[in-house]
C-alpha cells in the first residue's frame, strides 16, 4: 500500500492507496511545534482505525508547504514504516509542460493537483483549491501548466476581520438566510460566504476567458464544499485531488 501526504498550512491530509483505489483518508490539524514521534501517534492510530498495519505500507509520496514538517514525516516514514518517501519538488517527472516564468516557483501541490486534475478530468481546466489560501491554477486544451492566481483563504480572511475589527466578532462559515444581512453575524457570513463564492465566480471567468473557451472548473481542499455550495461556477468537487495526484507522481519517479 502507498501512504500520501499532503502537509498544508492549516492541516495534514493523509490517505492510504491500496492500488488504485484510495482505501481511506483523514486531515489532521498542522503545528509545527509537533514532533515526530507525536504525529506518529496521530497517523498509526488513524490507520489502525481502517485495519491498517505498519507492514501494509510499502512506500510513502509526500508535498509539502511546510518545511519545518517535510523532514519530520519523512523521519517518521522510516522509522515506523521501514518506508522510502518521494518527496514531492524540483525535478520530478509529473508530465506537464510548465509555462510559469520562474518553474521552481509553483509550488508541489499545484502541481500535484494538476497531473490529477488533467488524469481525471481532461484538459482544459481550472483548478480551484480552497485550503489556508485560495488558488487557482489554469491549464490549457494541450495539457500545458499555463500559471494562476493566489488570494488569501476564507479562514484567513474570517481571523483578519476578527482580530482587527474590534467590533466584529468570530462566526460559523455557513451562508446567512439572504446576502442582506439583518444582524451583524449575518452581515459578516454574507460578506465571506457570498463574497467568496463571487470571488470565485469573478476569477474563473476571466481564466476561462484567457484559456480561449470552455474549462472544466475543478474545486478542491479543506474549505472546498462549503463555497461550492454557494456558486455553480464549481462542476466538480473533489476534496481528494492532491492524494491521486500524489499516487500518479509517485508511479511516474519510482
Amino acid at each position: 500500500m502507498l501512504l500520501v501526504i499532503d502537509i498544508g498550512n492549516t492541516s495534514v491530509h493523509i490517505g492510504v492507496f491500496d492500488g488504485e483505489r484510495l482505501r481511506d483518508n483523514w486531515r489532521v490539524g498542522t503545528d509545527v511545534e509537533r514532533l515526530p514521534d507525536e504525529y506518529a501517534l496521530l497517523v498509526l492510530g488513524l490507520l489502525g482505525t481502517a485495519g491498517i498495519a505498519t507492514t501494509d505500507i510499502d512506500a510513502c509520496a509526500l508535498s509539502s508547504t511546510v518545511p519545518p514538517l517535510t523532514q519530520s514525516f519523512v523521519e517518521l516514514v522510516r522509522r515506523y514504516f521501514g518506508a522510502r518517501t518521494m518527496v514531492a519538488g524540483a525535478g520530478m517527472r509529473s508530465g506537464i509542460r510548465i509555462l510559469y516564468d520562474n518553474p521552481q516557483e509553483v509550488g508541489p501541490d499545484r502541481i500535484v493537483d494538476a497531473v490529477a486534475a488533467i488524469k481525471l478530468y481532461g484538459p482544459p481546466l481550472i483548478i480551484v483549491d480552497c485550503g489556508t489560501a485560495t488558488v487557482f491554477d489554469a491549464i490549457s486544451a494541450d495539457g500545458e501548466y499555463v500559471g494562476g492566481a493566489i488570494a488569501p483563504g476564507i479562514a484567513i480572511a474570517a481571523d483578519a476581520l476578527f482580530q482587527r475589527a474590534s467590533r466584529l466578532f468570530r462566526v460559523e462559515l455557513v451562508a446567512p438566510p439572504t446576502a442582506i444581512g439583518k444582524r451583524t453575524g449575518h452581515a459578516i457570513q454574507s460578506g465571506l460566504m457570498y463574497g467568496y463564492a463571487g470571488l470565485v465566480e469573478g476569477m474563473v471567468s476571466r481564466m476561462k476567458k484567457e484559456l480561449g473557451g470552455e474549462a472544466r472548473v475543478v474545486g478542491t481542499g479543506g474549505y472546498v464544499e462549503i463555497i461550492a455550495r454557494e456558486t455553480r461556477a464549481i462542476d466538480v468537487v473533489d476534496p481528494n485531488l492532491t492524494l491521486v495526484g500524489l499516487r500518479l507522481v509517485y508511479e511516474m519517479n519510482r
